[in-house]
């Protein structure tokens, strides 16, 4: 008797290696996505302990559903939108304590460093209601197109580009009031 009949050839799906190809197709995703996850996290949460969790929440689920990825062209999308999640969930399990912020006005923006700048930039994007504010974010830091930003939110394109156009005009008449307020009391 031979030692193929008795043990029955080798199978091609074998466990072994498609848990292998699963490990290196992850492996290659958080190589890939891991930055930029971690810089949407930081912006969702600005607090860089939580931004490592959700990152690490999000490539856990990740890996429990890596299966469910029928398009690796889409797993940019498909994990920005499992963060997002994990960030919702975040909320759900923790209520929290409120309190008023002093809001430090346009002091930053009268600087002409760089830096103060920013801060006064993301200050008044952190203004926009959040349907306008996360569209922007992901348009311009995360570099998605209208179209990829309407998958991650659930969204149709022309939606998703209506609000941009809505939240670059409400920016610039937080700049133009600004501006006007400033002059007003210089004169």
């Amino acid at each position: 008797m031979s030692i193929i009949r008795f043990f029955g050839k080798k199978k091609s799906n074998d466990p072994v290696n498609s848990d292998m190809d699963k490990q290196r197709k992850y492996e290659a995703l958080v190589r890939a996505y891991h930055r930029d996850l971690y810089r949407y996290a930081y912006w969702l949460c600005k607090d860089p302990t939580i931004s490592e969790d959700l990152v690490q929440e999000t490539c856990l689920r990740a890996w429990k559903s890596l299966d469910s990825l029928q398009d690796e062209k889409a797993a940019k999308s498909w994990l920005i939108t499992i963060l997002r999640r994990e960030n919702a969930r975040r909320f759900e399990r923790k209520q929290f304590d409120l309190v008023d912020i002093d809001d430090h006005g346009n002091d930053a923006k009268v600087s002409d460093d760089p830096h103060h700048q920013t801060q006064w930039v993301q200050a008044q994007i952190m203004k926009l209601e959040e349907e306008y504010r996360e569209p922007l974010f992901l348009q311009v830091v995360g570099g998605f197109s209208g179209e990829e930003i309407g998958d991650i939110l659930g969204l149709n394109k022309n939606t998703v580009m209506t609000r941009l156009f809505r939240a670059r005009n409400q920016l610039k008449e937080m700049l133009d009031s600004d501006n006007t307020h400033r002059g007003q009391q210089n004169g």
